[in-house]
């Protein structure tokens, strides 16, 4: 009995040995051709100038003197426009390179990125100026209270 059970399981680890080893090189395949494939698609979006030179599409660029560069970025991904920043130290300002055949998608991000800071600057007022405001008011009006210990309570 005990010569049947190790015949037994050393077949079957003989068996298994080999199944695993063959499923091991298939996963090792598979992964194999997803990583070529991701190396074959181009980026999108953001990305380094060298890496959009080197797609071969031809570069332009235009140049941007505002800080906030986050929000562009968030337009300019929501169309789908690959661009590549770098910064300008000496002046301070931005430059964006992108490829020649998004320049329509680019001139329509712009559009929206100029959209929304003229908005943000005009359509909302100051947070300090408000609670500046509010404090002035405040400060303003002027209630007596007194307390009297009979009734417990304060009186205006």
């Amino acid at each position: 009995m005990q010569d049947e059970v190790r015949d037994k399981s050393v077949a079957f680890v003989i068996r298994m040995g080999k199944n695993g080893g063959k499923l091991t090189a298939d996963i090792l395949k598979w992964a194999i051709r997803q990583y070529q494939r991701q190396a074959n698609e181009s980026q999108h979006g953001k990305q380094s100038v060298k890496s959009l030179v080197g797609q071969g599409d031809g570069v332009q660029n235009i140049e941007i003197t505002d800080k906030n560069i986050k929000s562009f970025e968030r337009v300019a991904r929501k169309y789908g426009v690959d661009f590549a920043l770098k910064k300008d130290p000496a002046q301070g300002r931005y430059l964006v390179f992108f490829k020649a055949r998004d320049a329509d998608a680019l001139n329509a991000a712009f559009a929206e990125y100029t959209a929304k800071t003229l908005n943000r600057e005009k359509g909302k007022p100051s947070i300090k100026k408000q609670l500046s405001h509010f404090k002035q008011l405040v400060m303003g009006q002027s209630v007596d209270r007194e307390k009297h210990r009979g009734k417990g309570g304060i009186e205006h």
